[in-house]
Parts: structure tokens; C-alpha cells; sequence
């Protein structure tokens, strides 16, 4: 009986491994290969919010972030309360029409009524360094 329950346990636990999901590594560069201004026509891409977004840098720069990594103001990232580290959002300003991917690698923003926090260069990309908070829609990349 010993035997089959660590049979058993053995599957369930190579099942749950094989779910698993390590996201792509941190590294320069990510997520540049994305267009900033690519709009909703050029991407068709499932909504998973809306809401103000703001943007952090050059206090946060080279602090870590949540995941544990070194935050760089210049690269694509940002971060939200619950998504994963590592999944890319692509931001979309519908003001402007302008939208950028990032990758979440940190939590937050941390005032009400803000659904994602920026990176600067992020920000930059999307039209929000001097409004400093604007309305966005999120999509799933």
C-alpha cells in the first residue's frame, strides 16, 4: 500500500511540475521588440483591466524590486498587485492610442485607484511622464 501512494504522490507531483512555469529570464532589453505605438488594431489581445496608471523611477532606480531583481528605470517593466512576476501586459493609452509591453516584476502601485505602475521608460513610451497618471487599458500579451 506504501508503494502505490508514493506511485501515486510521484505522479501528482511530476504533473504539477510539468504546469509549471518559470517566465523568461530578466535580461536588457526585454520587451523592446514591441512597438510603442502599436494600437488595438495591430494587436488583437484579451482585456484583463482598466484603470490609472502611474509611473516610478529614479528614487526606485537600482533598488530591488519584488521579485528580487535590481529595478532599471530604462528598461519595460512595471508593477501590479496580483499578476505574476514575469507575465507581459501590454498598456495601451486610449487617449493617445499609444501602448507598450511590459513585463511585471515588482508590486504595487500602492494608491487607490491605480491598476499598474510604470517604469519610466515605459511611461515614457505611452505619453505619461507629464500627466504622471492617465487612464489605461491592459491586455494580456
Amino acid at each position: 500500500m506504501n508503494l502505490a501512494r508514493a506511485l501515486i504522490l510521484a505522479a501528482f507531483a511530476a504533473a504539477l511540475a510539468g504546469c509549471a512555469s518559470r517566465g523568461a529570464p530578466p535580461g536588457e532589453g526585454w520587451g523592446t521588440d514591441a512597438p510603442a505605438d502599436s494600437g488595438p488594431a495591430a494587436h488583437e489581445a484579451r482585456e484583463i483591466g482598466r484603470g490609472l496608471a502611474s509611473w516610478y523611477g529614479e528614487p526606485h532606480h537600482g533598488r530591488r524590486t519584488a521579485n528580487g531583481e535590481v529595478f532599471d528605470m530604462n528598461q519595460l517593466t512595471a508593477a501590479h498587485k496580483t499578476l505574476p512576476f514575469g507575465t507581459r501586459v501590454r498598456v495601451e493609452n486610449p487617449a493617445t492610442g499609444q501602448a507598450v509591453v511590459v513585463r511585471i516584476n515588482d508590486r504595487g502601485p500602492f494608491k487607490p485607484g491605480r491598476v499598474i505602475d510604470l517604469s519610466r521608460e515605459a511611461a515614457e513610451r505611452i505619453g505619461l511622464i507629464k500627466a504622471g497618471v492617465v487612464p489605461v487599458v491592459l491586455y494580456a500579451d
